[in-house]
């Protein structure tokens, strides 16, 4: 069955598990590969990619290869090898790109506010650990504590990658129907895919994510519908 499927596809999901397998015995590996904020001292600029290729968690790594090996292969056959790359890594640095921009614009207004109170900000990210004993007011912690997510927190997976897979499918084959958990009947991808965008992107704004980076999605999303829109034209080309 494996072997069944296209080799693009088929190789990104066998990268994805020997990664995570790696990471799971060498934990460095996520300190590593995994994606910081652009201004963190532990970004590297390889894990632009690199991030990709990284999960959190069984479940996540899970629903992501599940969700390429379902709708990979057909893009990648109407696609071909070469643009359905294009579509995996421009999606993957999409989603890097709008979930650190959001981040940027936090982290200005937080760096602001720290500034007019006289707290250290460049001190602090480049050594918090000689801040511990430091006092502070209950106002300066609330912001320290939401400083520290956006420099330390780090961003994995494949899912902006795939949502870019997902929105260029939506694109080319809006009246595909799809099976949706708690739903009975088969939905039209192209309704189902405006709702996970806005959903998503209510998600991210406000902060009520849990942890997960629902901007990315977005991002990787977008980059997917408008390379699809583009190649949408000339698709029996490809073919």
């Amino acid at each position: 069955m494996f072997n069944n499927i296209p080799p693009i596809t088929r190789n990104l999901i066998i990268i994805n598990i020997v990664v995570f397998i790696a990471s799971f015995l060498l934990p460095q590996l996520n300190d590593t590969l995994a994606a910081y904020f652009p201004f963190s001292p532990n970004f590297r600029s390889w894990q632009i990619i690199t991030h990709m290729f990284m999960h959190g968690s069984f479940m996540h790594i899970l629903f992501n290869m599940f969700t390429l090996f379902s709708f990979g292969p057909i893009l990648e056959q109407s696609l071909g090898d070469k643009k359905y790359l294009i579509l995996y890594f421009l999606s993957g640095l999409g989603a890097f790109f709008l979930y650190n921009l959001w981040n940027f614009i936090e982290y200005q207004q937080i760096y602001s506010q720290l500034e007019s109170v006289g707290f250290n900000v460049s001190g602090y990210i480049s050594d918090p650990e000689s801040f511990i004993n430091t006092k502070v007011s209950t106002s300066t912690k609330e912001l320290i504590d939401e400083l520290n997510p956006i420099m330390f927190g780090r961003m994995v997976g494949a899912s902006g990658a795939i949502f870019g897979v997902i929105a260029a499918f939506a694109t080319l084959y809006p009246d595909a129907k799809i099976g949706i958990l708690f739903i009975p009947i088969p939905v039209k991808v192209k309704y189902v895919l405006p709702i996970v965008v806005i959903g998503s992107i209510y998600l991210g704004v406000t902060g009520n994510g849990g942890g997960i980076a629902h901007l990315a999605h977005v991002g990787g999303a977008i980059v997917g519908f408008i390379l699809a829109k583009i190649w949408r034209k000339h698709l029996y080309r490809f073919n």
